[in-house]
């Protein structure tokens, strides 16, 4: 077979380095540690990359895909809006804010962006089955990808997901298949399969898929860093489930650098957890570099990880960029939801009310410069959470279809 992973040279290993040839492997042999993907990268310009598409694949030459990967089909995503949210600057005190808002993506959730590169991998090992273990939004952008890809699909999740979640995976054909219990038991159980029968030449995104899948999260970096005029922003908010999103966008950060593609300078990256399932946030504030597990429970079902794999990395990063951890309850995640929507326009689902709720509190604890440039991830659309705001489903006010009537209510 021949494989083609573009500028990917290797996988290597987070713990040890120990280096292995590109394959459908997750864990090193040697110390269990995950493994990555490394690259031997060519001349990267920023030109080169400013004459590319409008979506993730401007930034090939610094993915883990072939040179030819547009021609080929695939749900195209990336290139959300970098917001300048001047009104919710102006409301939580912030001088110079942005929002990344991801919810204009394919299936309306960043986890499109991953999603693509996996489905480049999975071609590459002749793989004819798509397949997740997901909190929601993963599972319908697997679904959608394997659809224009022509592959089969396959997903499982937590059976209590929210309804529209479920929907949207299921209109998209393929397999959705409901578990009883939490999304790590569901993790545990897709580890399960493939090493049984059942599940011969299936790619599962975020397991044997995962080395590749996790670079797609490397996008946000190099998009924000472009839409800011090739810069560094000075503070990042992310939310935090497994922790992959916020280490890769670390890792885009440095990469850019390394390349010479923007200046190097100081920034500090702040995770965002609900406090329903803060497990990294707790480790955080208490010192630890060990992640004590949790049972989630929490409106934000899409970062409900209970036992994030990435965990321990996260916090390496926070307290190496000068960072921190934080979360918020579910109160304050509706809360920042509907200030989002009435200061900029952007209807976040409950992830983004995480993000945005924990920088209103990084503000008033004082962990976070208010006078420094800040951007806030928002990574789904709220329609996908609508439960979370089901008391304001309703009118104002209903009145007769008289002026009469409208004056009295006003």
């Amino acid at each position: 077979m021949s494989l083609d992973f573009g500028p990917a040279s290797a996988l290597s290993c987070r713990e040890c380095g120990a280096r292995y040839p590109l394959g459908p492997s997750f864990a090193c042999p040697e110390c269990f540690g995950p493994l990555e993907a490394a690259y031997s990268f060519g001349a990267v310009s920023r030109a080169g990359i400013e004459a590319g598409p409008a979506n993730i694949w401007r930034y090939r030459s610094l993915l883990p895909v072939p040179a030819d990967v547009a021609e080929k089909p695939n749900m195209n995503p990336g290139w959300t809006p970098l917001v300048k949210a001047g009104n919710l600057g102006r409301a939580l005190g912030i001088k110079s804010l942005y929002v990344k808002d991801d919810s204009g993506n394919p299936t309306h959730s960043f986890k499109d962006r991953v999603v693509a590169i996996a489905v480049e991998a999975a071609r590459n090992f002749g793989f004819h089955t798509l397949s997740c273990s997901s909190t929601g939004n993963l599972a319908g952008a697997v679904t959608a990808a394997a659809a224009r890809a022509g592959l089969d699909a396959c997903v499982f999740i937590p059976a209590g997901l929210e309804q529209a979640k479920i929907a949207m995976a299921r209109v998209f054909g393929g397999r959705l298949i409901g578990i009883e219990g939490s999304y790590d038991e569901v993790n545990r159980f897709c580890s399960e399969l493939i090493g049984d029968p059942l599940g011969d030449k299936w790619g599962f995104v975020n397991v044997n898929l995962r080395p590749y899948y996790a670079e797609g999260s490397k996008t946000l970096a190099y998009e924000i860093a472009e839409q800011l005029g090739w810069r560094l922003p000075e503070q990042i908010i992310i939310p935090v489930a497994s922790g992959s999103q916020l280490t890769k966008i670390d890792k885009g950060f440095k990469e850019l650098v390394a390349l010479g593609l923007v200046e190097d300078r100081p920034y500090k990256i702040y995770g965002a957890q609900a406090l329903g399932c803060s497990p990294v946030s707790g480790a955080y504030k208490a010192g630890h570099d060990v992640v004590q597990p949790v049972k989630p429970d929490t409106i934000a079902k899409s970062l409900a990880i209970g036992n994030p794999a990435d965990g321990p990395y996260v916090l390496d990063i926070a307290r190496r960029t000068g960072g921190a951890v934080e979360d918020v309850t579910d109160t304050e995640i509706v809360a920042a939801i509907r200030l989002l929507a009435s200061t900029e326009g952007i209807f976040a689902e409950t992830a983004g009310g995480v993000t945005v709720g924990v920088l209103k509190k990084l503000v008033e604890t004082g962990q976070l410069d208010p006078e420094a440039e800040t951007v806030v991830l928002n990574t789904g659309d709220g329609l996908k959470t609508l439960d979370a705001i089901a008391d304001g489903a309703r009118p104002t006010a209903v009145i007769r279809p008289s002026l009469d009537a409208f004056r009295a209510t006003v």
